[in-house]
């Protein structure tokens, strides 16, 4: 189905392209990551156990069709300063992937969880920070209202899911990390909005589940 099919039309589809809710065991199964596109995949061992994590992948139901929720990370975070990022982290002691998806975009940029209705989960993510993250897939009804935390989030704002889901879109970049290798991402640019990395990492993913298409 068209990703700029009408969101009552799309709703159904994507759900049926996800995993339930109860199963957000990630340490079995298929798991992207972001050493996909390295010369070295799959991925190398951790060094150490990986930190669950989850985010909120939310699809806002406008008329004009399905726009994505994404932030800005505040300029005075220690790691991924200043990226483009789902609301999201670290899983508390007891929660499922989805509760964590809700309480942080809650506590992130202000949305009450009551507008939002969960939908399933997306491929694993294991980031090269040590993070292994659910996307939390969940339909956002309009008459929300939302407010950046400033510790964590220096802006809010939406994306076209049809951008983000045209592989015409999904550009292939190389940096140099920390360690010295050199590792190529996704990336996704959007108007003056550049999605890389473990972001753009999961809306790859995401493409891949509901289009099934292998990776590029």
């Amino acid at each position: 189905m068209s990703p700029t099919a009408p969101p009552h039309q799309l709703r159904a589809w994507i759900q049926e392209h996800l995993d339930p809710l109860d199963e957000d065991d990630a340490s079995v199964g298929v798991v992207r990551s972001d050493f996909d596109l390295g010369p070295g995949a799959p991925a190398p061992a951790p060094d150490g156990p990986l930190t669950p994590a989850a985010v909120l992948v939310g699809l806002i139901e406008r008329r004009a069709g399905l726009s994505v929720l994404l932030t800005r990370r505040s300029d005075t975070l220690r790691r991924h300063t200043g990226q483009v990022a789902f609301p999201g982290g670290r899983r508390d002691p007891g929660e499922t992937a989805w509760q964590t998806a809700l309480r942080e975009a809650n506590e992130e940029v202000g949305l009450d969880p009551g507008f939002v209705s969960l939908a399933g989960l997306s491929t694993p993510y294991r980031t090269g920070t040590g993070y292994l993250v659910t996307p939390v897939v969940g339909f956002i009804r309009e008459g929300f209202s939302l407010a950046p935390n400033p510790d964590e989030v220096a802006d809010i704002f939406e994306t076209p899911f049809g951008f983000l889901m045209d592989p015409a879109n999904h550009e292939q970049h190389e940096r140099e990390a920390p360690t010295g290798e050199r590792r190529r991402f996704y990336a996704m640019t959007h108007e003056d909005r550049f999605i890389w990395g473990a972001t753009a990492g999961m809306l790859r993913a995401l493409y891949d589940r509901l289009y099934g298409a292998a990776i590029a």
